[in-house]
């Protein structure tokens, strides 16, 4: 059975924090103790702030692609620079709306930098915003190796965001960076109910997993910006964000 539990008192997290510490510290002032196959589930923010990823808009100088873009969407010229440096390739613009495809592979609007819950320790904390990890699965798995040394035991670690989907409205929790986790599942060859082998049916393990546990970790100031979960339905092993991000010769929405 897989069960949820979110990890209580996480401390605001500064940059340089040594974040695996501070994670198995909040865990043992819990009745939790880890096992092999656990998985921790973490919000990207307290990732990007411990890797120091703030960044301050009036220290940002717009070029001119920036300005002309932002006076498109109708957004900061500052803010849009930096899109523009996170990203790979400008899909969509229109105002109010920039999709991207970050330096990381998947698509997502603004590159997912953020303002919500975000401030540094100078001036006006409107202008500050927070850019997703450098490498999110590096970051993944950094924490994952430095849980297990601590712990001895065998683990996964998810990093998460919240993001559109096409076709949908409104935001669900998505893996942006993964270790020891699989991304997805090839359910391909297995048999139904009724003995019908399954032909096309892969699965976004991570994604799912992901959704989850931002439905617990909420989206506002719920302040749980970590879940630890134990039950998941298969079994760790090796994983990166690029298999769960379709090539783009088969994406029909590019």
């Amino acid at each position: 059975m897989l069960t949820l539990q979110p990890i209580p008192n996480i401390p605001g997290i500064q940059p340089g924090d040594q974040l695996d510490d501070l994670l198995y510290k909040a865990i043992q002032n819990t009745p939790l103790t880890l096992e092999d196959g656990d998985i921790l589930v973490v919000a990207q923010k307290i990732v990007s702030k411990a890797e120091g990823r703030l960044v301050n808009l009036t220290l940002v100088e717009p070029s001119a692609q920036a300005v002309e873009l932002a006076a498109q969407v109708e957004k900061d010229p500052r803010f849009v620079e930096l899109v523009l440096r996170e990203s790979k390739t400008v899909l969509r613009a229109r105002p109010g709306t920039l999709i991207v495809e970050h330096k990381n592979g998947f698509i997502c609007a603004n590159a997912g930098i953020d303002h919500s819950n975000v401030s540094g320790n100078w001036g006006n904390p409107e202008d500050w915003v927070l850019l997703l990890p450098e490498d999110a699965d590096a970051s993944a798995e950094r924490l994952r190796r430095g849980l297990e040394a601590r712990s001895a035991c065998r683990l996964g670690v998810l990093i998460i965001d919240s993001h559109g989907r096409a076709w949908r409205n409104g935001v669900v929790g998505m893996t942006i960076g993964l270790s020891n986790v699989p991304g997805v599942v090839d359910m391909r060859g297995q048999a139904d109910l009724f003995g019908y082998k399954l032909r096309i049916t892969t699965i976004a393990a991570a994604d799912e997993l992901a959704a989850a546990a931002s439905l617990v970790m909420g989206q506002a100031a719920e302040g749980t910006p970590v879940i630890h979960a134990r039950g998941f339905p298969y079994p760790l092993r090796e994983s990166h964000l690029s298999e769960l991000i379709r090539d783009k010769e088969r994406d029909l929405f590019r």
